[in-house]
């Protein structure tokens, strides 16, 4: 018997990865944390993309989107460890409910 993976596996597997990154989005109190539940609801996105790409016929567009988006994702990322280092020089701690510390 063979079981084939149709769009409704995709579309539950991108459901629990965007659920996961938005319950460490809340939960985490690190810097660290929050990107990483951000990286996970972008992955969910990518998953959406091109599992829909895939089971429309005639367009594959998804994939390209799916790789665009994953170009945001190291750009967000590379971004927001430049800003956690300066955070953490500044007070030595990536918590981020700290951040009301640094106003000028």
């Amino acid at each position: 018997m063979i079981l084939a993976v149709g769009l409704n596996h995709y579309l539950v597997l991108s459901a629990l990865i965007f659920s996961l990154g938005v319950l460490c989005m809340a939960t985490k109190r690190n810097a660290i944390g929050i990107l990483i539940g951000v990286e996970l609801v972008l992955n969910a996105a990518n998953i959406n993309l091109v599992a829909f790409s895939k089971y429309n016929a005639g367009v594959g567009d998804g994939h390209i989107f799916a790789v665009f988006v994953i170009l945001l994702a190291a750009a967000e990322a590379a971004l927001a460890i430049a800003i956690f280092m300066n955070f953490y020089n500044t007070l030595r701690t990536i918590d981020v409910d700290r951040g009301d510390e640094l106003r000028g």
